[in-house]
């Protein structure tokens, strides 16, 4: 009896798991577990120091990477994980300078951010396209757009068709 309810639990659990990863995909686009691993390897950190920076416990950022938990409850935390996977683009950051890896980090630490309607952004595509263009935008001019797409276009075409995307979408040049 106590093996049919331990299994029982499980089998619970997993369902819930299973709830909560699709909330995520839903509310975030994917689930927050995918999120926080690519800012662990982008900043070269550990989990439990990307917690702190995030300003959450590091048991509490656990259980939202696994799906035990559904949601980031407190909207700092969310405006700083959004922080720093802007700043990855940043250009000492995306070249792997450990001092512009650790003031990115420190910027996004001591921020006090808070979203508002007009901080998130609204997409217009189906696919969300368009609300990657302003930042890129903000991180380069289009002639250096084109050329990081030419660099990624034997490797990763899909990137490089929108970086040349982001480049053309305000000026009318393809």
């Amino acid at each position: 009896m106590i093996r049919g309810g331990i299994r029982g639990s499980q089998v619970q659990e997993r369902e819930i798991v299973q709830r909560n990863l699709a909330l995520q995909r839903q509310w975030y686009g994917e689930p927050l577990g995918d999120r926080v691993r690519r800012l662990v390897v982008a900043y070269r950190t550990s989990q439990t120091q990307l917690a702190e920076v995030l300003g959450i416990s590091a048991p509490m950022l656990s259980q939202v990477m696994s799906g035990r938990r559904a949601k980031i409850g407190n909207p700092s935390v969310l405006a700083r994980l959004v922080m720093l996977e802007r700043k990855v683009f940043d250009s000492g950051v995306l070249a792997g300078e450990a001092e512009s890896v650790k003031q990115a980090l420190r910027d996004v630490k001591t921020s006090r951010p808070s979203l508002g309607r007009d901080s998130v952004p609204v997409e217009d595509r189906a696919d969300g396209e368009e609300s990657a263009w302003p930042v890129l935008r903000r991180l380069a001019r289009p002639r250096e757009l084109h050329r990081v797409a030419e660099l990624l276009d034997e490797q990763h075409p899909a990137l490089a068709g929108l970086l040349r995307r982001a480049a053309c979408s305000d000026t009318g040049v393809s």
